[in-house]
């Protein structure tokens, strides 16, 4: 087990902007991920041996790799305020959140923890580039990447997950067993969300660099085999209607205070006398469907907006720190001119047709075509180099820079 100590850290390279979907890639066992989506994408589980060649390619030449961030490392994010991490212990059940102190974490040597790191794209170079290596899926069902590290004997338990979900192991290897079955019924008794009839129908122990991809409810249960084991879990969302509508119809709501005519009072000089006082009128109920039709309140068009900036809304835990000396916006420009412009880690980026929405808020309603042009290909690219800028003053992009939405990179 020393060797997983010894080794070099695996160095996860950046994904090129424009993937090649149509193509077979390792990472998904010699298919594209134009026939992986169609096979199995929300459909059905993928075990994949070597998704990472790299893993096997080194140890066959004596070089084992560790994962892209080392035990004594990847510990030291949990004791961090602004990281969301978890201790579950099992033998007995027993469930902690963070920031942790360093008492309160187990030593590698020490059986039956696991530690969980939320947003870990957000935290180290090396998970956000294992998310770009997973782009071709829409970036608005992007949950985060989670890094679980691991005692001998260490997991969860049985449970599942309402998300797509892709598991690569990173360092030491971790036995799986997978069901499809239909009672997701939960145990009442535990502090944790562990399936009460869990009956495994698929096993597997996964050796670093290989992956398994599981849709939503399908049951799992992972167990570290080996100290220090580290499972890499990229999770995509799966937001409910419910959710999604009830905060494009609070979005719209809010949308209305922009329209002076709204603030006109009903009027109704054609109503006559009635003999059913109690009902709501028939005036009031053609004079609202009327108000909702010019608005086209009863079109998708109207709730997208809203949805769009929702789903660009960072996690709750994102910090943003201005610049310590921001540069004035002719500074800004000429930084521009030779060094790239990024989305700082915690930052989201949605585009909705040629509209861009940044953490929440529209970006580019209102802006000049250059500010509009820089905003598209950050959304698309998640990066901007040099162009032709010239309304920087008052513009959303020098806005973002100044709260630290956006960052130069170093």
């Amino acid at each position: 087990m020393t060797s997983f100590y010894l080794s070099k850290p695996y160095e996860p390279p950046q994904a090129p902007a424009k993937l090649p979907l149509g193509e077979p890639w390792a990472l998904f066992g010699g298919i594209s991920p134009d026939q992986f989506m169609a096979r199995y994408w929300h459909k059905r589980p993928l075990l994949i041996r070597g998704a990472i060649p790299a893993f096997a390619l080194s140890a066959q030449h004596g070089e084992p790799l560790d994962s892209p961030i080392p035990t004594k490392e990847l510990l030291k994010f949990a004791l961090q305020d602004e990281v969301e991490a978890r201790l579950v212990k099992s033998n007995p059940w027993s469930f902690d959140s963070g920031p942790l102190s360093k008492k309160a974490i187990p030593s590698n040597d020490k059986p039956n923890w696991t530690l969980l790191l939320q947003g870990m794209e957000a935290h180290h170079p090396a998970a956000s580039k294992i998310l770009s290596w997973f782009r071709f899926i829409p970036d608005a069902r992007l949950d985060d990447l989670m890094v679980s590290i691991a005692g001998v004997g260490g997991g969860v338990g049985p449970h599942f997950d309402s998300y797509d979900v892709f598991l690569i192991q990173m360092s030491g290897r971790r036995q799986w067993k997978i069901s499809e079955q239909k009672d997701l019924s939960l145990n009442p008794n535990l502090p944790l969300k562990i399936l009460r009839n869990f009956k495994p129908e698929q096993e597997w122990t996964l050796e670093p660099g290989d992956m398994l991809y599981l849709p939503p409810h399908v049951a799992h249960d992972g167990i570290a085999l080996d100290a220090g084991c580290q499972t890499w879990s990229v999770g995509f969302r799966s937001p409910s209607f419910k959710e999604l509508l009830q905060e494009g119809l609070w979005r719209l709501a809010e949308s209305l205070e922009e329209i002076p005519a709204l603030e006109n009072k009903f009027a109704d000089p054609k109503q006559g006398a009635t003999h059913t006082a109690e009902q709501l009128p028939e005036e009031l109920i053609k004079q609202l469907e009327t108000k909702l039709k010019e608005l086209k309140l009863d079109q998708i068009d109207g709730f997208l907006p809203g949805i769009t900036a929702y789903l660009s809304e960072p996690k709750q835990q994102a910090l943003f720190d201005a610049p310590d000396k921001p540069l004035r916006p002719q500074e800004f420009l000429r930084k521009l001119g030779s060094s790239r412009l990024l989305p700082h880690p915690q930052t989201r980026i949605l585009s909705l047709g040629k509209q861009v929405y940044c953490n929440g808020e529209s970006m580019t309603l209102g802006q000049a075509p250059d500010i509009l042009l820089a905003w598209q290909t950050l959304s698309a690219r998640k990066e901007l180099s040099a162009g032709r800028l010239k309304h920087l003053d008052q513009s959303s992009l020098y806005e973002a820079y100044l709260a630290g939405w956006v960052v130069f990179e170093h």
